[in-house]
């Protein structure tokens, strides 16, 4: 029998500990306290993430309740609720976000050789944004509509494996597009774009720094056909073209060639149109390119419903980002832990048996098999999920 560290203490050694306690004097984040440490802050918020606690004096009860146990987790003292608030109020955000960097650097190592299965050779991303909904009272500074507050999550992922490669918190009313100015891809990278990214002057930067995308267009796109390609019908191609931008300020901001796709997706009885720099690829494998957004928006549902980022613990900016930036955290960490285990368990009921054998001293390789031997896995094993 298993007489080590418990399954929560072995998820938190993902963490690489002497690059944390650099970031904390980096930072400063002990600055203000002795006894409530920086460790101890994400223990507990990590902790919150694993178990889907809703609400602060809910967490601190099972916190205390489990005081003994996570001792050998780094966590020493019995917390209030107070000192937790406080720390979230105080303690900067940005520690986390550079911790967050650090475990998705860990992760795309890992996902680097992962096949997406469209026979490319260059890394592809998608980018969006999502809403998180919040009340106007409680978090005045996140003012979005005139009775409610909102943020938005501007998010790359990796669709390698499904890895947040960048992740920028804005209030609701900050418009999607102007996020391209930010964006740093590695040279030769491909991202796909819904169509409210349809800048041609961002569009056509990020072309120069070497990096392709694929886009929706808009309905009211002005070009000229500048050449026909060979179309295919049945597989949904109704044309394929090069052209270039007419309206008088995209042919200025964009004086390069496009090439324009419209498909026919028989799944969704939808016809789109798509637009991309890359005259090379063949118009199947560009809508297939586009498809691949889709993982977004599947990534973000499966965090707002795996983990807690729509309860908050505090009502400052910096609370709020400080808790998106550990769901972030705790996200990697689970992700990576899973990776390491080549089980075919989804990551989601990975961490619903993590949440139900937190404090067991088992192995992570142990638990898995526990539950693989019940006949009642066999569904969910067979599940096609996201991860």
């Amino acid at each position: 029998m298993h007489t080590g560290r418990t399954v929560f203490a072995q998820l938190l050694e993902v963490v690489p500990f002497k690059h944390f306690e650099h970031l904390v004097n980096k930072y400063q984040a002990n600055r203000w306290t002795r006894d409530f440490t920086a460790w101890s802050h994400f223990i507990c918020m990590a902790y919150a993430q694993f178990t889907r606690r809703e609400g602060l004096r809910d967490l601190i009860v099972c916190l205390n309740s489990q005081s003994t146990k996570l001792y050998h987790c780094g966590l020493r003292q019995r917390v209030s609720r107070s000192t937790l608030a406080d720390a979230n109020e105080r303690r900067d955000s940005h520690l986390f976000e550079a911790l967050g960097q650090r475990l998705i650097e860990i992760a795309l190592d890992l996902y680097k050789d992962h096949d997406i299965s469209l026979s490319l050779k260059e890394p592809l991303y998608a980018m969006d944004s999502t809403t998180i909904d919040l009340c106007l009272k409680l978090f005045p500074w996140a003012d979005f509509r005139s009775t409610k507050a909102g943020i938005k999550a501007h998010t790359v992922i990796d669709l390698r494996g499904a890895i947040p490669v960048m992740l920028s918190i804005t209030t609701g009313k900050i418009s999607d597009v102007g996020q391209l100015d930010a964006l740093r891809l590695p040279k030769g990278s491909i991202v796909v774009l819904d169509r409210g990214y349809v800048d041609f002057a961002r569009l056509y930067r990020l072309v120069q720094r070497e990096c392709s995308f694929v886009v929706r267009a808009k309905d009211n796109l002005s070009f000229n056909c500048h050449e026909a390609h060979a179309i295919d019908i049945q597989a949904g191609v109704y044309s394929d073209q090069t052209i270039v931008l007419t309206g008088e300020r995209s042919k200025n901001v964009y004086p390069a060639p496009l090439r324009r796709v419209r498909f026919y997706d028989a799944v969704s009885c939808l016809e789109l149109v798509f637009l991309t720099n890359r005259l090379d690829l063949s118009a199947l494998t560009i809508a297939a390119i586009y498809k691949q957004r889709w993982q977004i928006e599947l990534f973000f549902k499966w965090l707002k419903q795996n983990l807690n980022i729509q309860h908050f613990f505090g009502n400052s900016l910096n609370a709020v980002r400080s808790q998106i930036w550990i769901a972030v955290c705790t996200y990697l960490i689970a992700l990576v832990a899973h990776h390491g285990l080549r089980t075919e368990l989804s990551l989601r009921n990975f961490l619903h048996l993590v949440e139900v054998n937190m404090f067991e001293k088992i192995t992570l390789a142990q638990m898995v098999d526990n539950a693989l031997k019940d006949e009642s896995f066999e569904e969910l094993k067979s599940q096609v999920e996201l991860f």
